[in-house]
């Protein structure tokens, strides 16, 4: 059997009423006739929306056809035991040129009730942004069911948010059942588990393509909703040069910012999973036993766990998140 390497996949673009063109312009995303991209799912095991691998012998297998035949390989033992051949995240670039829907995604529990689905529990890392832009994460203060609802019968929700400077390097994390919105002028790397559940709460009067408001799921948001869930979410860590800082550790995923300007090694051997690269700065090159991997800013790269030491090498400095699942959480 070949042996495995460092994978890229073909981006899957979305267009979204409050997307824009930095995708495009400044992360690599050709959008060909699509106008204004607001989502490229970089790694995405979702049904209908199977991430194709782009480099090496493999190109042209989705997600699940590569894990199929090398299984533990490409994930870990332990994550194949637990997803199969799922793969358990779901990597994003996001544009919000516009202020996106305030929403909410339901836990594990909820959402396999519902939908026989996962759960949407997530994180953010800010890109790029405008001066002035915000996340809006959770309730300012405490806030009951019964204000809640008449919140939302007056239009006033968006007054009950907690609204937090959004500035480059920046990190959000949003647990299933937490209230949010990104607002306009930003560009982020989104992690989640592999879950499209959005229930939309509020949409700021916006109107849709075909000039009808768009579709709301307050009713079925309000059993979703953690009302104890107020402040910022954001992460505060003390990042280290030239080496993994970590950013967010929970039972679905772990990550890191890693900002270097001189090579490091990454040893793997304990962690018995996949890792995700995805270059928020500049470009690096991947040295692995048999061959390199050149990897620029945008572009994201899934790490086979069968690649257990790699050297990373920037060029001549560059910044990425280092993403993975550690199972002994």
């Amino acid at each position: 059997m070949s042996e495995l390497y460092p994978l890229k996949f073909e981006p899957i673009l979305k267009e979204k009423i409050w997307g824009g063109q930095s995708l495009s312009e400044n992360y690599g995303k050709y959008q060909g006739d699509l106008k204004n991209i607001g989502e490229s799912w970089e790694i995405s095991a979702v049904s209908d929306n199977l991430s194709v691998v782009s480099n090496g012998f493999l190109a042209g297998n989705n997600i699940e056809e590569i894990i199929e035949v090398y299984m533990g390989d490409i994930t870990g033992e332990s994550v194949y035991e637990k997803f199969g051949i799922e793969f358990p995240l779901l990597i994003k670039l996001i544009e919000a040129r516009d202020d996106l829907s305030v929403q909410v995604h339901p836990g594990d529990d909820l959402a396999r009730e519902r939908h026989n689905a996962y759960g949407k529990t997530e994180m953010w890392h800010i890109l790029s942004s405008e001066s002035g832009a915000r996340i809006y994460t959770g309730f300012s203060g405490l806030v009951s069911r019964e204000s809640y609802i008449d919140a939302i019968a007056a239009g006033t929700i968006g007054e009950l948010l907690n609204a937090e400077p959004a500035e480059p390097g920046d990190t959000f994390f949003t647990p299933a059942g937490r209230i949010h919105a990104i607002g306009a002028g930003i560009v982020l790397a989104e992690i989640q588990q592999t879950s499209d559940i959005t229930y939309r709460i509020h949409d700021w009067g916006r109107k849709g393509s075909d000039g009808k408001p768009r579709e709301l799921h307050t009713d079925l948001a309000l059993d979703a909703i953690d009302f104890n869930e107020t402040g910022s979410g954001k992460i505060i860590n003390k990042l280290l040069p030239n080496k993994p800082s970590e950013l967010v550790r929970c039972r679905y995923f772990d990550a890191n910012i890693i900002n270097f300007d001189r090579g490091i090694n990454r040893d793997y051997n304990l962690i018995d999973s996949f890792v995700v690269y995805l270059c928020t700065e500049g470009r690096f090159i991947i040295r692995w036993d048999t061959g390199t991997e050149t990897v620029i800013r945008g572009e994201t790269v899934l790490i086979p766990a069968s690649i257990t030491n790699v050297e990373l090498i920037p060029e001549p400095k560059a910044g990425l998140l280092e993403i993975y699942i550690n199972q002994g959480l």
